[in-house]
C-alpha cells in the first residue's frame, strides 16, 4: 500500500473518531443538562410548596334517593325516573388563620371531571348544588358539570347569592355539589302498595336495585389562583357512600363525614 492511500485511510479513521468523540461529548453534556434542568424543576417545586397554603381536610356526604311519579292507582304506581343522589360539601381551608393575599381566593374553578368507576345502572352526572338545598333532592339540571368546567364567582362582599356558584374570597363558605345517578329505573311499576311509599333511599330496595350496582368513584380537579396570582391545584377523589357500618342507603338516607388529606400544590 502506498503512502498516499495510508494517509487517506488514517484521515478517514481520524474523522470517524472525531465524530464519535463529539457525539459522546454531546450525549454527556445533554445528560447533565437534562439532569440539572430536572433538579432545578424539583427544587423550584419544593420551594413553592415548602408550606401548605390550601387544603381540604373533611368532606360531608349525604346519600339518598328519589323518584318522579308517572302514574298511580289504588293497586300500583309507576316510577318515571328513580334516581340516587349524593350531596357533597367541603371547605377549602388555610393553615394560616390570618387572611392575606397568599391565602385568599382570586379565582376558583373545577375541571377534569371523571367517573373512574361507573355504576352498572343509571346515568351519572355531577351538578352544582346550592348550600340552601343541601340534603334535599333538588338540583338545577342546567348546572350539569360533566362536560364543562365550573367557574365560581369570587366575592369579598358581606352577603352573596349562594344559590349560584359563589365563594367568599376569605374561604368562609363551602363548595357544594350533587352527584345524581338518574334513570336507575324507568317506567318501573310497583304493585305492592300495602305499605306507604317513601321517597328516599328505601325506594331502591323496593325497586330491587342492588347497592353494588350503584357503586361509583369520581374525581375532579380544583384550581385556585390566590391574590398574589399564584396558582394551585389538587385532585379530589370520592367514593359514593352507600353503606356505613350497619346502615345503608336502604334505611332512607346516609350521612358521612370523612376525614381527608387533599393538599393543594402550587405549580406557578
Amino acid at each position: 500500500m502506498d503512502i498516499k492511500k495510508k494517509k487517506t485511510i488514517l484521515t478517514i479513521i481520524a474523522v470517524i473518531l472525531l465524530i464519535v468523540v463529539i457525539f459522546l461529548a454531546y450525549l454527556v453534556i445533554r445528560r447533565y443538562t437534562l439532569k440539572a434542568s430536572f433538579e432545578k424543576q424539583v427544587l423550584d417545586f419544593a420551594e413553592k410548596n415548602e408550606n401548605t397554603v390550601f387544603s381540604i381536610n373533611k368532606i360531608t356526604l349525604f346519600s339518598s334517593a328519589d323518584a318522579k311519579n308517572k302514574t298511580s292507582s289504588s293497586t300500583n304506581f309507576t316510577l318515571e325516573n328513580l334516581y340516587q343522589y349524593t350531596d357533597i360539601a367541603f371547605y377549602i381551608e388555610s393553615s394560616n388563620e390570618e387572611k392575606n393575599a397568599e391565602n385568599t381566593f382570586k379565582n376558583v374553578s373545577i375541571s377534569n371531571i371523571k367517573f373512574n368507576k361507573m355504576p352498572t345502572v343509571g346515568e351519572p352526572h355531577l351538578y352544582f348544588k346550592s348550600i340552601n338545598n343541601f340534603a334535599q333532592s333538588k338540583y338545577p339540571e342546567d348546572t350539569n358539570l360533566i362536560n364543562d368546567n365550573l367557574e365560581f364567582n369570587v366575592t369579598s362582599e358581606d352577603t352573596a347569592d349562594l344559590n349560584t356558584p359563589t365563594l367568599y374570597n376569605n374561604l368562609a363558605n363551602p363548595i357544594t355539589l350533587s352527584y345524581v345517578n338518574s334513570n336507575v329505573k324507568t317506567d318501573y311499576t310497583i304493585t305492592d302498595t300495602s305499605s306507604p311509599i317513601t321517597y328516599d333511599g328505601s325506594l331502591l330496595q323496593k325497586c330491587d336495585v342492588s347497592i353494588d350496582d350503584l357503586a361509583c368513584n369520581l374525581s375532579f380537579d380544583i384550581n385556585i389562583t390566590n391574590n398574589k396570582d399564584e396558582e394551585f391545584k389538587t385532585t379530589v377523589y370520592i367514593d359514593i357512600p352507600l353503606t356505613n357500618d350497619n346502615q345503608s342507603i336502604y334505611n332512607g338516607s346516609l350521612k358521612i363525614e370523612k376525614d381527608t388529606n387533599f393538599t393543594f400544590y402550587r405549580y406557578k
